[in-house]
């Protein structure tokens, strides 16, 4: 195999200029002329053309694309990739700010990033495989539900239909290309994908009940609760949206840690756990199951986009020891409380009053037991020591002590388009 110092172009160059210049002299040759009746038979359209005829030639358009080619010099394309020619070594991977060849996809050196990805890939189903009938009856019956009841799923579906668009979008404009793993970007591209049938599934949620949907889904905008977490959210990629950032220095790499921790520590492992309770109580107790079963198939897939984005927080730790310092340490901590307090004052407004065995005292604790499992899973110090988790039915479906074993518990082993039981 040739070099690239070897690789003549110039020689190309001058043979395509002979190869040409032959092809021209041979459209010049005199051609006797073709009968009539021939003619007439084969003419084709003048507004199309052919690349070659049966004679050899070739059409000017198809000389212009090969003398185009022969100039082409791979050449600056290839000096791109830092490693040119040399083949990617485990160790020559890292997280963040890696010059490796990001086309290749192994060796594998964070084998549990593969996993997931396969995981996610397994688990696969779409919203429309779940029936809404049930739902549509209930919603429709002025005596179905109670207003408390409404109100919740009202709340949840307002929320949540923006919210998994704002974590896409934040995965597709900015972590995808800050993150220098080739299979961490691989299950990020799978958890982009689940985000947008997460969002699908709200809508069909919406759509199936006959909500008004401006109303549903301007709720991030209009209503204070609901706005408070979006807003929070969207305060963490104003700097990385910006197609001019990189990665590279330590203010911009604890800024890339900074928006990890907001959006999957926080927004995917605090915010959404409010409401995924209230559903999931609603489908105990038999009310509003098609709505009740796609969330538990979110919450299956919103426990791995958790466990992923702290595996990549802790691996970013452990190989940029400086970035972790006491004073990012205590900035996380405070994002974690902040984004309880946040969390708190939604399940106030979603209730009220009591409903469905749970009221927002309860609430407020299950938050907090959430916000030491997050400090912990972080290797940080608890915030609220001796909290407890208040929903001893929880610890089946959504128990944040048996994440990593998320796939080992009796509630979900399904795989696409199953149906979920209720015990």
């Amino acid at each position: 195999m040739l070099s690239w110092d070897e690789f003549d172009t110039e020689e190309v160059v001058r043979e395509a200029a002979k190869e040409s210049a032959r092809q021209d002299a041979l459209n010049a040759a005199p051609v006797a002329p073709a009968p009539v009746q021939a003619i007439a038979q084969t003419e084709a359209p003048a507004t199309t053309f052919a690349a070659s005829s049966n004679d050899g030639s070739i059409s000017p358009e198809l000389a212009k694309a090969r003398a185009a080619l022969a100039q082409l010099d791979p050449k600056p394309g290839i000096e791109e990739l830092e490693m040119g020619a040399a083949r990617i070594q485990v160790d020559d991977k890292q997280m963040i700010n890696c010059r490796a060849d990001l086309n290749q996809l192994v060796p594998f050196k964070y084998d549990w990033a593969w996993q997931k990805y396969l995981d996610g890939c397994a688990n696969h189903w779409m919203p429309q495989e779940v029936n809404m009938t049930a739902d549509i009856a209930l919603w429709k019956n002025k005596d179905g539900l109670t207003d408390d009841e409404r109100r919740l799923v009202m709340r949840s579906l307002g929320y949540f239909s923006t919210a998994d668009s704002l974590v896409a979008n934040n995965l597709a404009l900015a972590i995808y290309r800050l993150v220098t793993n080739p299979e961490c970007r691989q299950y990020i591209l799978r958890q982009a994908f689940e985000e947008a049938i997460h969002t699908h599934a709200y809508q069909y949620c919406i759509e199936s009940l006959g909500m008004d949907e401006g109303e549903v889904f301007n709720m991030y905008r209009e209503l204070p609760s609901v706005a408070n977490k979006a807003a929070w959210s969207l305060k963490h990629t104003q700097a990385l949206s910006d197609p001019t950032f990189s990665t590279g220095t330590p203010e911009t790499d604890q800024e890339l840690l900074r928006n990890l921790v907001a959006f999957y520590v926080v927004t995917e492992g605090i915010f959404f756990y409010c409401g995924f309770s209230q559903i999931l109580s609603m489908g105990r107790r038999n009310k509003m199951t098609g709505v009740a079963e796609q969330f538990q198939y979110i919450l299956r897939d919103e426990s791995m986009h958790l466990n992923f984005g702290i595996d990549v927080i802790n691996q970013i730790k452990l190989e940029n020891p400086h970035l972790w310092t006491a004073e990012f340490q205590a900035e996380v901590i405070q994002m974690i409380l902040q984004g309880t307090e946040l969390e708190i004052q939604y399940a106030r407004d979603s209730m009220p009053r009591g409903v469905l065995g749970m009221n927002a005292a309860m609430m407020e604790e299950y938050l907090h037991f959430i916000a030491n499992r997050r400090c912990a899973q972080l290797g940080l110090k608890e915030q609220y020591p001796g909290a407890q988790n208040p929903f001893p039915w929880m610890s089946e479906i959504m128990d944040l002590r048996k994440e990593k074993n998320f796939f080992e518990t009796r509630v979900i082993e399904y795989q696409t388009g199953g149906a979920l039981s209720w015990d």
